[in-house]
């Protein structure tokens, strides 16, 4: 795994920090419009509010003090982005087929990554992916689950915001189902800090 960046710092999303999310998005709100928006809105509403209606859904989210989210800093600039959050909000995830409940234990659910081009392939990923354990961990989580892409040998596409499955297999997530050839879940089971 190649080593993070030097001085990385990562911070809950809070609406203070808003600003910088959208700094790190950029006009195109992270792929396309979504603005971290494409788990936690139905198909239909998703796609009526693509842009900037969907960059306001999301900003209203983070002002209402639910968890969504980590940034990463490398000198004082956003450079990385992890969306989770317990399981029950993100609707879509709710309602998937391919990423159905596996049993009716609480999960706090690692859904996408965003990551500048300058920190890619850097160990960013992981970065985030540790943050968020630890962070869920904080909050009494006993297990966080996430839905990495497998394409095998092949480098992840652009589009696999989800992360790659060898990466978490690396930090310890067990694969634990899959509906789907690609898209297996993988869960880490945590010891609720003291």
């Amino acid at each position: 795994m190649p080593e993070p960046l030097p001085n990385l710092e990562i911070h809950p999303l809070t609406p203070e920090r808003f600003p910088d999310l959208e700094t790190l998005f950029g006009p195109s709100g992270a792929s396309s419009g979504c603005w971290c928006m494409w788990w936690r809105a139905s198909s239909a509403d998703y796609d009526q509010n693509h842009g900037e209606p969907n960059r306001l859904a999301f900003k209203s989210v983070v002002a209402s003090g639910a968890h969504t989210g980590l940034l990463a800093y490398q000198a004082g600039q956003p450079v990385g982005w992890v969306s989770f959050a317990p399981r029950e909000d993100f609707p879509r995830l709710e309602r998937s087929r391919t990423l159905p409940r596996v049993d009716d234990q609480p999960v706090w659910s690692i859904v996408c990554f965003f990551i500048s081009r300058k920190a890619r392939h850097r160990g960013m990923s992981a970065a985030l992916i540790e943050s968020a354990v630890k962070f869920a961990a904080e909050r009494d989580a006993a297990i966080v689950e996430a839905y990495p892409v497998d394409r095998g040998q092949e480098p992840l596409s652009p589009g696999d915001f989800t992360g790659a499955l060898q990466t978490f297999l690396e930090l310890g997530f067990v694969e634990v189902a899959r509906h789907s050839p690609k898209r297996p879940i993988v869960r880490k089971t945590l010891i609720p800090a003291a």
